[in-house]
């Protein structure tokens, strides 16, 4: 039995110049493994390597140098069975206009061999809502459906892993939230999920661990729990009845004072409490008349790893 649904290990990928141009390197010494049964998220800002390394995950870019494993499968010495125990579904709509549903569904299970008798057309029209517009042509279905179809496509031959590539770019609230509803599903179901999104709080919402690719190397990679820890900067929100008084803080400590009398203290909770900072407005002459907190995000693990500091 495989541990991991994917092993990477030394993996690299350079693209050759053109016209004289230096080769560009995309990928570099990336080792990497997700483990079955997760819903792992691949973060990075546009350019970091996550389109490459998924394509290279799906056998459609060759790899410069070294190994890649799908459910164990080996991809050079196991090919066929690598792509078989992988389905992506693709950012962009690629889906020939002039097909039924049910039609895309059948020739994708036919290009992967799925044999008549064991493929699950009909179950998959009904996973992704569309079993009304079975007989439709694509041309004639909006965006939302047409990118539902994508994930269909992704699941004709039963995958023990799921890529989604930015599921949700650009669709409704009411399609995301179905979608992530039957990822969820899946995924109870024994499938191990792999995401990359755009919308960080998806990522915090929905995965059990991150790795962060920036510049073509892993910069991150951890449970979503632990990556939110390492950022312990915490935000107190007050509201004042009356002017901000002057505060004397403790080094390390930012304040921003608003007009309408709301007073912001960043701080980090190793170094200082929410206590005293809460007596040392008082001590000054404020008057609290309210107080919220803000935890650090996603967002912000994600930009101070990517670009040096956080938001």
């Amino acid at each position: 039995m495989v541990e991991n649904a994917i092993e990477i290990t030394g993996l690299n990928k350079v693209y050759a110049g053109s016209k004289g141009a230096l080769p560009k390197t995309a990928l570099e010494d990336v080792d990497l493994s997700i483990p079955k049964g997760s819903i792992f998220g691949l973060l990075g800002p546009n350019g970091a390597g996550k389109s490459t390394l998924i394509n290279i995950l799906a056998g459609l870019v060759t790899k410069t140098s070294g190994q890649v494993l799908i459910w164990g499968f080996d991809q050079d010495v196991n090919p066929r069975q690598s792509r078989a125990s992988i389905g992506v579904m693709p950012q962009e709509l690629n889906i020939d206009p002039f097909f039924t549903p049910r039609g895309a569904l059948e020739v994708q299970a036919g290009l992967y061999g799925v044999p008549r008798a064991q493929r699950r057309t009909d179950a998959i029209l009904a996973l992704i809502g569309l079993a009304d517009k079975a007989e439709a042509y694509a041309r004639t279905l909006s965006g939302g459906m047409r990118r539902r179809l994508l994930l269909g496509k992704a699941m004709v031959h039963a995958p023990q892993v799921l890529v989604l590539d930015e599921p949700t770019a650009g669709v409704d609230i009411e399609l995301r939230q179905m979608l992530w509803d039957n990822v969820r599903m899946l995924n109870e179901q024994g499938m191990t999920i792999i995401l990359t999104t755009h919308y960080l709080e998806e990522a915090e919402a929905m995965c059990d661990e991150i790795a962060i690719i920036n510049h073509g190397k892993v910069v991150v990679r951890d449970r979503t729990a632990a990556l939110l820890g390492r950022l312990d900067a915490k935000t107190l929100v007050l509201h004042l009845d009356g002017p901000v008084p002057d505060l004397r803080l403790p080094e390390g400590v930012s304040a921003e004072a608003r007009d309408d009398g709301v007073l912001t203290l960043t701080y980090r909770r190793g170094q200082v409490t929410a206590g005293v900072l809460l007596a040392a407005v008082t001590e000054a002459g404020g008057v609290i008349t309210d107080v919220t907190s803000q935890e650090a995000d996603l967002e912000d693990v994600f930009l101070s790893l990517t670009t040096g500091k956080a938001a």
